[in-house]
């Protein structure tokens, strides 16, 4: 019982530190009056009194957290945030019940994009400002962020960061401590957003809209204060400026530090996922634009091209903008870019799916295992950038690719049987778990999660924590193992 004391001592910090971050919002409401400010300052007395409160009940309590302290704390954080993350929403928001208001907030700091809400373009700007915010704070990952925070309140981070860190490389430091490491990423993290929202208005956004969209940019998280997303500027401009951008976060963001702290480009060329990522997207982009142009939807090649490299880069980097509604074009093409939202982005990314890290390793352990069918005495280890992949990476990527694919078949299967039909069903589960957003017919990119039930959207708002949390660190908290002396 005292651990699960030591680790609500910790939560309570996190919850209050999340109110401050409303500050933002309620202070752009402030300053236009745009009608939400009561909202703000009723959801931030609530969110920084329960941190408060659950603080100081619990501060007696407060010690080194261990590694089943870490992986509990990153459930709860990710689970209980959204929570106070609607309220803004709930509030200001009359329609929105609590289902839809929870999978808002836990789509944008999942990252993941797929929004309940129509009529954006008529919302307070503080509240969309908050909803890009939630995106841009849940990219990099607010566990993160307290790592880099919280050792200044006298609470270690190692455990919380192993928890929550993408990719089975998790024991790779870039600084010898680990808060300095959180907060070189952030750095860079912010850095970049301060780039974008600077390239974005020179293309010709609002500073408003500047703002919004650079951080769900960065943060790979697709929320629009338009409901035409990207067809709303119809700019060939704006949208080369977001693909420069999307990429840009689907590298590893431990590359970009290096490449920084080294004053060197070659640490992308040392980045054995890099290379690979922007090859796969390149020719992605290329061949999409082509069978557009070659069954007739686009008679113009470079707007086939235009069209195609736009909407592939955003689906493929799970970030879930659009431009136009791709789910009319041949079935190929979006079936395709949800196939590549799966493995595409780097670990370290701020991107979804199972990372093309474990890909790569996936890909050469089945050719091993070919290999030695035909050849059974024959030594051939998996190497991965020089290094010899250990058999125990290789066993954990291998279960990894089970329960994400058992989700996925799980998922649909539930959806399906709640009444959704099966391309609906389907390209949710796809869509949650790789934290995408839009999926294909009921809830394309055209239309929104509105239209599913209650249940349907509390079943997509798990799948999205489930994808964030990379399956095995919010699975573990339910085995009876974990909850053993």
């Amino acid at each position: 019982m005292n651990r699960l004391f030591a680790v609500a001592n910790v939560l309570g910090k996190m919850i209050l530190l999340f109110g401050f971050t409303m500050l933002l919002p309620f202070g752009l409401s402030l300053w236009i009056n745009d009608g939400a400010r009561a909202v703000f300052i009723e959801s931030i007395l609530i969110t920084a009194g329960c941190g408060l409160v659950l603080w100081l009940v619990t501060r007696r309590y407060q010690r080194e957290l261990q590694i089943r302290d870490g992986f509990l704390l990153v459930v709860l954080v990710w689970s209980v945030l959204p929570a106070f993350a609607m309220l803004p929403l709930l509030f200001f928001i009359p329609e929105l019940n609590l289902s839809m208001a929870y999978f808002e907030a836990a789509s944008g700091l999942t990252a993941t994009g797929g929004t309940v809400l129509s009529g954006l373009d008529t919302l307070p700007l503080s509240i969309n400002l908050w909803r890009g915010e939630m995106v841009w704070l849940g990219g990099m990952g607010l566990i993160v962020l307290a790592v880099a925070i919280l050792p200044l309140l006298g609470v270690g981070g190692r455990q919380m960061l192993k928890a929550e860190t993408p990719g089975p490389m998790k024991e790779s430091k870039l600084t010898p401590r680990i808060a300095e490491t959180a907060k070189g990423l952030w750095l860079v993290y912010a850095s970049l957003t301060l780039a974008c929202i600077v390239a974005y208005k020179w293309a010709g956004m609002s500073w408003f809209d500047s703002v919004m969209h650079a951080f769900t940019t960065l943060g790979l998280g697709g929320f629009s204060s338009h409901d035409a997303s990207y067809g709303y500027w119809d700019s060939p401009l704006i949208e080369s400026v977001a693909i420069v951008f999307m990429m840009l976060a689907g590298i590893n963001f431990a590359t970009h530090f290096l490449v920084w702290r080294g004053k060197s480009l070659s640490s992308y060329r040392h980045d054995t996922e890099a290379g690979l990522f922007i090859f796969i997207v390149l020719v992605s982009c290329l061949g999409l634009a082509f069978y557009l142009w070659f069954v007739g939807v686009y008679s113009d090649p470079l707007t086939a091209l235009r069209y195609a490299s736009f909407n592939m880069v955003s689906i493929a980097t799970t970030t879930g903008y659009s431009n136009i509604d791709y789910s009319i074009w041949p079935i190929f093409v979006p079936l395709w870019m949800l196939f590549l939202s799966g493995f595409c982005t780097s670990s370290g990314s701020t991107g979804g799916g199972i990372k093309l890290i474990r890909a790569r390793i996936l890909y050469q352990q089945v050719f091993r295992e070919m290999i030695i069918i035909m050849h059974p005495n024959a030594v051939l280890p998996v190497k991965l950038g020089g290094n010899v992949i250990s058999n125990k990476i290789i066993f954990a990527v291998l279960g990894f690719l089970f329960i994400y694919t058992a989700s996925m078949v799980l998922m649909t299967l539930i959806l399906t049987l709640s009444g959704l039909d099966l391309v609906t069903a389907f390209s949710a589960a796809v869509a949650c778990i790789n934290n995408l957003g839009p999926g294909l017919n009921q809830i394309g990119p055209a239309t929104t999660y509105a239209s599913l039930s209650d249940f349907q959207t509390w079943v997509c708002s798990f799948a999205m924590l489930l994808g964030r949390l990379e399956f095995f660190t919010l699975l573990i908290v339910f085995t009876p193992a974990f909850w053993r002396k």
